[in-house]
Parts: C-alpha cells; structure tokens; sequence
C-alpha cells in the first residue's frame, strides 16, 4: 500500500494547534475527541500511513498535561452496544481504553456514563464493576429539552444535576468508546460547573472526520459518509464559516444543526462564545498532513466499498431492509466505482461459480491474487490461508503444510466429540496445526513466519464468514468482506 500520509507531521502539527487553542482560553480546556482515540481503524485505512494510535501517540507527548476522562452512553450498556470492528462489549472497552491510556503513561481521571437512570440495571451493574476497580465513576442525568432548551440546560435542573469531575490537569480530554456517548454535552457540564466554582475553562473539538479543508466529494469525506450510514450523518458545506470568514469548510449535519445552539449555551456559560462556526470549534490538522492525494483517494475508494458489502451482511445477517447499503450504493455512484473495483471480489466469485462451493481470495502486498476453495479437509477460508503463506513464504503451491494424517485427528475431534456437523478445518484450527507442524517441518515454519505479512491484505469470500473465521481475519489485521450468501441453508447459525 502507498504511503499518502506524513505521520510526523501530523504528530508535530497537531500538538502545537492543541497548545494554541490551550493558550486562547487559558485555565482548562476540554477537548471532546470524536472518533476512536484507541485503534482508529477507519483513519488508518482512509489515510495510508496514518497508524492506529497515532492520536494516543500525540496525547503522550503531552502527557503531563493531559487527564482523560470516557464517556459512555447508559442505553449502550442496557442494549449491550458492540464495537463492531472489534465485537467487543462497550463494558469491556471502557476497561480496554483505560489501560491503553495508563499503558501510554496518561492519566485516567475517571469514567461518566451518560443518560444516567435509576432504572437501568445494566448501567448501574457496570458503575459498581468500575467503582470496585478503583475507577472514579460519575452520572450525568437527561435533560429534558436538550439541546434547544438552553434555559432549562444551564440551569440548576439542568447541567446542575450533573456530578462534577474532579479534575487535576489543564488538558482535560473527553473521548468515549463510540457515537452517541455524551462527549459534548460532559465538556458543557464541566464548563457550567467550573464557571460556578470562579474557573476559567473552555471547549474544543477534535474530530478527525470530515477534514475540514478537503473538497466536500473527496474520497476521504465520502468514505466518512459511508462509515456512519447508520448515524445519518451527510457532509455539507458548513454555512456559519462561509459567512463569518468567506471560505468554505466541511462540516457534518449534526454539528452545523447544533452550532446556533451550542453557541448560545456558551454565551450563557462564558457571557460570549469564542467560535463563529462548528468549523472553529475544531483543531483538526489531518487535512495538512496529506503526502499523496492519489493513494488517499485509492484507499478511501476500497474503504467505501468494504462499507457497502459490510452493510449488505448485517442486512442480511438482521433482516432488515436495504436503507445503509443504498445509501452506500449512492455514495458509490458519486464516486464513480462499483463493488467489483475491489481486486478481490471477482476472483472469489469466479472460483465460487466454477467448483459450486463458497470460495476466497486475497490480494498480497505485491498485489499478486491468491484464491482459496472449499474440500473435504479445509474450508475456503481455510485453503486460502495456507495458500497465502506458501506464496508468501516462495513455497512450491504442489507442497501439503498439513499432512491429511495431522488434520484428521482434528476432525474427528470436532465431530465426534465436540458435536460439530462441520468436520473442515476453521483457520484458528489451520493455524493451531500449522505452529504445531512448525516444529519439525522447515516449510511450515517458513509459512507460519509470514502471518506478521497479511496485516493490511484484503480477502473477499464468497459467502458470510462464520464468527470463528471472522475473528481470526480480525486478529490477523486482515480486511475481510463477504457476499450477503450464508454458506448453508440452516435456519440456526452460530454467530
């Protein structure tokens, strides 16, 4: 993959805009970090050369300074939200944040869950988990009204009702495991606390996406379209910047709609508001620190593809209607791609077509095209992957990593004893073999040390992977998509 991104720029940039913004408001900043502050998957994809915790690299510069505080929404717990790149709970990624942030040597002031209710016994279970941990917990409670009933909000019934988090650094960054967590309005609390206790503070916002200063149909914003399908949101022009300062800027709909809003909650909080647009409000550096427009557009291009095929499995994994992936579908269209642009798709589904059984296939680093297909022994899934490592590792494709003696055993284990009605070989299984093999076969240890080269690759199935495969892709860092055809007809299917 090219490189289209300049990771030390951004790091050097970003830092210096974070401690001009400091220096604007003086006292505390609260700095509301949208997007994933811990493994930012998308902006890694999007942004070649962007790694994961670049974000959490940047705060650790700033590490004396710096107190994070993770919101979370209650009603996430209560319908048990997931992390859908990771599938892990928003209980567990709480608990996952805080270590990554303490493992940087950044301090964790505490947790706030959000839309706090009496009544939510799944919020309440998870406080008394984090209290029992040491974690200082916090409630912020609804508000009737908000965001438009700005008397009520800042008012002792409003943001009054809010526990106030205590706080020790002038950096106070406010970041939740996803969406709809309460950042904004935990910033907005704090600064109506602070204003009553005599103490400067102010707000800030930093959302890598939509760069501000890319055109409104550039690839990267598109792809930011494509990656919350669900949430609604559209990019737009963002009208208050045109008119305060004559240029245009991108914006997201929820944060234009709420600018004139916020704006009047900060002139009740501060007696005037320091932005004149939701574009200020941002401290944004991502957009300068692109080093290859072509390679940008290239991955953000597949990223809106990955998006669509995923929204057609969860479609059809939940039977609902079509509405995330047409949207997705016309986001394409303005693109002017379609799914099979995605090198991988074809050769799957060629595969699939000729043998009548579900098929694979991944592209190499070197952009080679490695295809798997289902047998008695291995699943496609399966097949692919040892394929993948034998090309990788310049062993002959003739050549059997897995002697049908070795995965035999394994198979009857499975359906003899563990009652399963699928005797091939999952890839945790393949894998497990081949670390076994490694141990006295010179090609299965060459094989098994190019896993580490699959990161980054993408592979196309024919059919909706099971969980097992799923998460192996995942471990592996390997960007699956799938067609929206379950394997088997089974009206039962173990996730």
């Amino acid at each position: 993959m090219r490189i289209g991104f300049d990771r030390d720029k951004y790091l050097t940039m970003q830092s210096a805009h974070i401690a001009q913004r400091r220096a604007q408001f003086g006292g505390t900043l609260y700095l509301e970090f949208g997007g994933k502050l811990v493994d930012d998957m998308h902006a890694s994809r999007v942004l070649p050369g962007f790694t994961p915790d670049n974000k959490i690299v940047m705060l650790a510069e700033l590490a004396d300074d710096v107190e994070i505080i993770v919101a979370v929404n209650a009603k996430d717990f209560a319908r048990n939200k997931v992390r859908a790149d990771l599938g892990t709970s928003y209980e567990d990624e709480v608990l996952r944040h805080v270590d990554a942030f303490r493992g940087y040597g950044l301090k964790v002031g505490g947790v706030v869950i959000t839309q706090w209710t009496e009544d939510n016994r799944q919020a309440l279970d998870v406080k008394r988990k984090l209290d029992k941990l040491g974690l200082r917990t916090y409630r912020h409670y609804p508000i009737a009204g908000y965001p438009s009933d700005v008397a009520r909000i800042v008012s002792p019934e409003g943001f009054g009702r809010n526990e106030y988090i205590e706080t020790t650094r002038d950096l106070v960054v406010v970041t939740a495991p996803g969406p709809g967590s309460g950042k904004m309005a935990t910033c907005l609390s704090q600064i109506y606390h602070d204003h009553l206790r005599g103490r400067s503070s102010g707000y800030a916002k930093f959302e890598t996406f939509p760069i501000w200063n890319l055109p409104l149909d550039h690839p990267v914003n598109v792809a930011y379209e494509a990656a919350t399908a669900d949430l609604d949101d559209v990019n737009m022009i963002d009208p208050f910047h045109l008119a305060a300062h004559g240029e245009q800027a991108v914006n997201y709909n929820r944060d234009v709609e709420v600018f004139p809003v916020l704006s009047r909650l900060l002139e009740q909080i501060l007696g005037a508001s320091p932005y004149s647009s939701p574009t200020d409000m941002g401290v944004n550096m991502a957009g300068h620190c692109m080093s290859d427009d072509a390679a940008c557009r290239a991955a953000s291009e597949q990223e809106v593809i990955r998006r669509y095929y995923k929204a057609l499995v969860t479609e059809k994994r939940e039977m609902l209607e079509p509405v995330q992936s047409e949207r997705i579908a016309l986001l394409m269209g303005r693109l002017g791609i379609s799914p099979e642009d995605r090198p991988v798709v074809r050769p799957a589904l060629d595969l699939a077509r000729s043998t009548g059984a579900p098929a694979s296939a991944i592209e190499l680093p070197d952009g080679r095209i490695v295809v798997g297909k289902t047998s008695p022994l291995l699943g496609c899934s399966s097949a692919m992957l040892l394929n993948a490592l034998k090309a990788l590792a310049g062993i002959d494709t003739e050549t059997d990593l897995l002697a049908k003696a070795s995965i035999e055993p394994i198979q009857t284990l499975k359906t003899q004893h563990l009652g399963s009605l699928n005797p091939r070989l999952h890839t945790d299984e393949v894998l497990i073999a081949l670390a076994v093999s490694a141990n006295g076969d010179d090609n299965a240890a060459a094989a098994l040390a190019q896993l580490a080269s699959l990161r980054g690759c993408d592979v196309h199935t024919s059919t909706i992977l099971g969980s097992v495969d799923e998460g192996i892709f995942r471990s592996l860092g390997v960007q699956v998509t799938n067609e929206p055809v379950f394997a088997t007809k089974s009206l039962y299917r173990k996730r």
